[in-house]
């Protein structure tokens, strides 16, 4: 069973690395490539070629054979032995064990006799065999190559198996925990220790950990531990209850692999108040390591970190966070008196801080008269001042912008929030609609897309999880995954067959499927009829008459889009006034042409847009400056993250006519086509090598 590896140099290095770190619990993949100068991809490949073991598992069986020795050698208990072998958790020291060798740590010592005394009774069998039959039986040994084979062929897929499930992905869910104190009032703390363990948990980037909103519809639900985690779409599942009684807590614990439906870790804490923080950093950490995820130090740094020494503060932080979850203007002020007594107990406690800024953005969010604004960003920087490495704080700045409309200064603390906790939903859906609306990216705003489904779709109503697949299928057609979109609009209007807006993106999809434009424009005039007043589509319809040429009915549909605008005081689509103002000209109406003609100028000037090259094409094209035309789309051509729109639609505009003839047209249209699909093919990797995709 054991495997010798001083025979090849590089194994004989690695492990000697490991042996030298072998009571260090933390030493894992990345601080042995580390070690041996390294990169982390590079050391799997060469370990897996050379062992077919992954890294972890090259490490694991280095840390069992020594442990295997020191039974031997020494006369240490099990549970001694596993945490000088660099294992935390006995019980999961022995399970490891177990399966390796094939019996308990236990049984070593008699094992090894066992063994011992076979081999020597094999050894004398072997030559009295030799003496009496020195002729080798071919026939025999082609017999034994064929079983050899017919046991790989037959056996394979369960091979196959073994191997599927080490490379399974370590995604987790934390469901509920249950409150078993006599005292119901004390269900905020048992919430709170989840919460606090589950934070923990999302710090580790080798991980991916549900969001609570995601879980908390499974309290009190009678669905099986399997329907339950193929609906969350993980792996393992987390189950607890607990119980606070005067100073202590007592804790039960259970970690599932949902696939064998069974736990395979589980334990019973009784911790003071006072150690809370242990207890939580000790959960997180033991589930880590049971399901083999790469905790770095930098990680495990974060986790170990306490968001404040006075168990009063945090006592008062965790009855603000059951507040705040109400998620109703009430719920917010009461969350912040919380919030404020736990800074009395402790004036540098940053989450306490950052947690009354996030109330106050959600007590003014969608409201036109910001009242709280100074007080957002007063407590925010207060957060920032007493910790800038945690997400919380990072988040809380990061709204102050959004409400002041600052939208690109929002952006930079989101991300780094993120690089601090890889698993904060919020700050992935905050950034895939910044993304999509305000600041416009097109491959991050799909990137954001699907880690935010991965995260969170299972916090949501149908009706909400209709409206996440109808912005996860606008992210995916708009880097040119048409297919792919045609997948998750399918599944918007499965949940909500009466989302106003999935039909009118489902059109556009199928036409990048199927490039019908007069299908396109059929379709549209049906979704118009349902609501004429819909200024989205009626510009939209107006758009496809006029990629046809047909005036007449584009201005139709574009003066209906025009009085819709004057009717409600806004100013949409101010791109569409080039076309608007070709149209009139076409139909000979030039001082209407000319007018539109100088809005769509004044919407240039202001234009800072990745688009404004390819907008100023379209303006000189009108002014019959082929020249320039040809050089705007040249510069536009060097452009990242443009929509797959541009690429679908780009030749169907009736002014692109007056370049048909220019040298340098299909090379410059073609260059813009390939610059869109060599950014799709990086996209693409990036987004399989995450498996986002």
């Amino acid at each position: 069973m054991t495997s010798n590896y001083s025979s090849n140099s590089f194994l004989s290095e690695a492990k000697s690395i490991v042996l030298d770190h072998i009571s260090n619990e933390q030493f894992g993949v990345s601080e042995l490539a580390d070690a041996m100068h390294m990169s982390r991809s590079s050391l799997l490949r060469k370990i897996k070629k050379q062992t077919h073991l992954s890294a972890s598992q090259f490490i694991r069986e280095i840390r069992l054979q020594k442990a295997a020795e020191l039974l031997l050698e020494t006369e240490h208990t099990a549970s001694e032995i596993a945490f000088e072998v660099g294992f935390s958790n006995p019980s999961y020291f022995t399970k490891c064990y177990r399966e390796y060798y094939g019996y308990p740590p236990g049984e070593t010592k008699s094992k090894k006799e066992e063994e011992r005394i076979a081999e020597q009774n094999n050894e004398q069998e072997t030559t009295k065999a030799v003496i009496k039959n020195k002729k080798v039986n071919k026939y025999i040994v082609a017999i034994t190559a064929i079983s050899i084979v017919a046991i790989i062929y037959f056996f394979k897929d369960q091979f196959a198996s073994v191997e599927s499930k080490t490379d399974k992905e370590k995604s987790v869910a934390f469901l509920p925990f249950k409150n078993l104190s006599e005292d119901n009032s004390n269900l905020y703390f048992i919430n709170g220790v989840m919460e606090s363990s589950l934070n923990n948990l999302q710090k580790i980037k080798d991980l991916r950990v549900i969001s609570r909103t995601s879980t908390e519809k499974y309290r009190d639900n009678p669905k099986t531990v399997t329907k339950i985690a193929e609906e969350l779409q993980v792996n393992y599942l987390i189950e607890g209850s607990g119980q606070k009684i005067g100073n202590e807590v007592l804790l039960n614990i259970q970690l599932i692999d949902v696939h064998k439906d069974s736990p395979i870790w589980s334990e019973q804490y009784k911790y003071q108040l006072d150690n809370v923080f242990e207890l939580q950093n000790t959960i997180a950490k033991k589930i880590a390591y049971a399901i083999e995820a790469n905790v770095t130090p930098r990680e495990l740094a974060l986790i170990e970190k306490k968001p404040t020494e006075n168990i009063l503060a945090y006592d008062f932080y965790l009855k603000g966070l059951e507040h705040q979850n109400e998620q109703n203007e009430a719920g917010l002020h009461k969350a912040i008196l919380n919030f404020e007594k736990a800074i009395e107990q402790d004036s540098k406690y940053a989450y306490a801080y950052a947690q009354i800024a996030i109330c106050y953005y959600y007590l003014d969010s969608n409201k036109i008269e910001k009242k709280y604004l100074d007080r957002l960003n007063e407590y925010a920087d207060n957060a920032l001042l007493y910790d800038s490495t945690s997400e919380l704080p990072l988040i809380a700045k990061a709204l102050y912008y959004i409400n002041i409309n600052d939208f690109k200064l929002a952006i930079p603390y989101l991300e780094k929030a993120l690089d601090y906790n890889p698993n904060a939903s919020s700050a992935v859906l905050i950034l895939s609609d910044l993304y999509a609306r305000v600041v416009p990216n097109t491959s991050k705003y799909l990137t954001y897309a699907l880690k935010g489904i991965k995260l969170n779709i299972e916090a949501n109503d149908s009706v909400s999880k209709s409206y996440i697949y109808l912005h996860l299928s606008n992210a995916l057609v708009q880097n040119g995954f048409a297919k792919e979109a045609s997948k998750y609009i399918e599944a918007s209007l499965n949940y909500n067959p009466t989302n106003p807006y999935a039909p009118y993106l489902k059109n556009f999809i199928d036409y990048a499927n199927n490039k019908d434009l007069k299908a396109l424009t059929h379709k549209m005039l049906v979704e118009w009829k349902k609501d004429t007043t819909r200024v989205d589509i009626t510009q939209e319809l107006a758009k496809m008459y006029y990629f046809q040429e047909d005036y007449d009915t584009a201005l139709l549909y574009y003066e209906k889009y025009m009085d819709i605008l004057a009717t409600n005081k806004i100013d949409l689509y101010p791109a569409e006034h080039i076309k608007i103002a070709y149209t009139y000209k076409k139909l000979g109406f030039s001082k209407k042409a000319e007018h539109y003609l100088e809005k769509y100028k004044d919407y240039l000037k202001k234009d800072e847009s990745i688009y404004k090259e390819a907008s100023l094409a379209m303006l000189y094209l009108y002014e019959n400056t082929p020249e320039k035309a040809i050089e705007a789309y040249k510069k536009f051509g060097l452009q990242d993250g443009f929509q797959y729109w541009v690429i679908l639609f780009i030749k169907k505009d009736p002014l692109m006519k007056q370049l048909l003839n220019h040298p340098e047209y299909e090379e410059t249209i073609k260059k813009i086509e390939t610059q869109f699909w060599e950014n799709h093919k990086k996209l693409k990797g990036t987004l399989e090598k995450e498996k986002l995709l």
